[in-house]
């Protein structure tokens, strides 16, 4: 038995879910775009609103994969840090990547505006130092904003006044961005299939792609159909499976899992979040937390590695939440569920092209709510001939995970059992 999404507090509390058709028989199309989370719907939706036709194929449902799971936390950045970015790849590929970052959080606000979805967006984000070397770290990063990038939404939180942002007293300092922003996960997604319906986008759901034969034209073949279009787009990650082997090499699957409590008052929530901003730790394997709209706790916490789902959600993130927050030791939990999302070895998405006219965005390594919009934004602008924005994530040289495909998931999983046993250890 594994983690079910149908526990999930999105699915209790979902806008506008419907039931779409699935595909029987032969489709042309300009383009047939394989997954219908954040990348794939973005993707859609820009190219049919510059007037190409796009046929979406769900192995699932819209949303069903990371995108109707996750935190619901839009960091501004990259997942690494931009002093590191500028050390890897030299200060003018970090600035274009920073670009880009500023680029996706705007998209993710001007489409959840343009399209009306509801899906309670709330200010702030707080990433909270465990240990006093992490909050020097912090400090000198929001000094390193400031003077390279001149951001200056982003304040350092000294120790004693955690508290104002969160009550919780193991964290020594930390960084507040009133830029960045948290909202319903699924409820974003749901928001983004129906504007793309409204787009004219064709999306058949339960139709799982099971061959992708490249050519001229792209041939896709499903159970009970087949679309046959100009071009492709892999937008599976995590859940990509077999169907590319040459894109599965770069990608670990990693099972993440959450809980939200019951309702907790107006007043008591207020009292664990003052700021309402939500927060993420600087461990390894991070906690990651914030307020939903209707007054519970949303709490991410622990992992299990290789794309292997556990049962019993609430009790892995129970002890999470009860170390973070004593004082709602015992509190009932109405929701849990587990979901995967991938990673790469730099922690950076993996974009490219296999072939001129088969692209692919993934691994987005937990930064994927407002990256892997843009993903699939730069993916439409690339195919429509305007590729200078895409090439700049294509251009990262995302190695192949060590160990080929027998060892790949155990050695990973080893590396990755340390990190957070590091964390633990302190």
């Amino acid at each position: 038995m594994t983690a079910s999404r149908s526990d999930s507090y999105y699915i209790a509390t979902a806008i506008g879910q419907r039931a779409r058709a699935q595909l029987n028989g032969a489709r042309e199309t300009d383009v047939c775009v394989i997954g219908a989370g954040y990348t794939g719907l973005s993707c859609a939706l820009h190219l049919a609103k510059a007037g190409m036709k796009v046929v979406v194929l769900e192995a699932e449902t819209a949303g069903f994969g990371a995108s109707g799971r996750n935190g619901g936390q839009v960091i501004t950045g990259q997942r690494v840090d931009q002093d590191e970015l500028e050390r890897r790849y030299g200060e003018a590929h970090a600035r274009s990547l920073w670009n880009l970052a500023l680029d996706a959080r705007s998209l993710v606000r001007a489409l959840i505006a343009s399209n009306a979805i509801e899906c309670d967006e709330s200010p702030g984000h707080f990433t909270a130092a465990v240990r006093e070397s992490h909050a020097r770290d912090l400090e000198s990063y929001v000094e390193f904003l400031q003077a390279r990038y001149n951001y200056s939404t982003a304040r350092y939180v000294p120790g004693a006044q955690v508290p104002e942002i969160v009550a919780c007293h193991n964290y020594k300092g930390g960084m507040l961005d009133s830029a960045s922003f948290h909202l319903h996960a699924l409820n974003y997604a749901l928001g983004l299939a129906r504007a793309s319906d409204e787009a004219g986008v064709e999306i058949f759901e339960h139709v799982p792609a099971r061959r992708v034969d490249h050519g001229n034209n792209v041939r896709i073949e499903t159970a009970n159909g087949s679309v046959s279009a100009k071009f492709v787009v892999y937008a599976c990650n995590a859940y990509l499976g077999d169907l590319n082997r040459t894109l599965a090499r770069t990608i670990m699957p990693i099972s993440n899992y959450i809980a939200t409590t019951e309702p907790l008052g107006d007043s008591r929530a207020k009292a664990l979040i003052p700021s309402g901003a939500a927060v993420a730790d600087t461990k390894f394997v991070l906690d990651y937390y914030r307020l939903t709209a209707d007054g519970r706790l949303l709490f991410g916490g622990g992992e299990s590695y290789g794309g292997r789902d556990l049962a019993k959600v609430a009790e892995i993130v129970r002890p999470h939440i009860e170390r973070v927050f004593p004082q709602l030791k015992g509190v009932k939990i109405d929701h849990a569920w587990g979901g995967r999302l991938a990673i790469t070895m730099p922690r950076l998405p993996h974009l490219g092209r296999l072939t001129p006219n088969a692209y692919f965005a993934q691994g987005y390594s937990g930064q994927g709510v407002a990256i892997a919009t843009l993903a699939g934004k730069l993916i439409a602008e690339a195919i429509q001939g305007q590729a200078a924005r895409f090439d700049v994530y294509a251009s990262l040289k995302i190695p192949e995970l060590p160990g080929g495909t027998l060892f790949r998931k155990p050695l990973l999983a080893l590396a990755l059992t340390w990190y957070a046993l590091r964390d633990r250890l302190g």
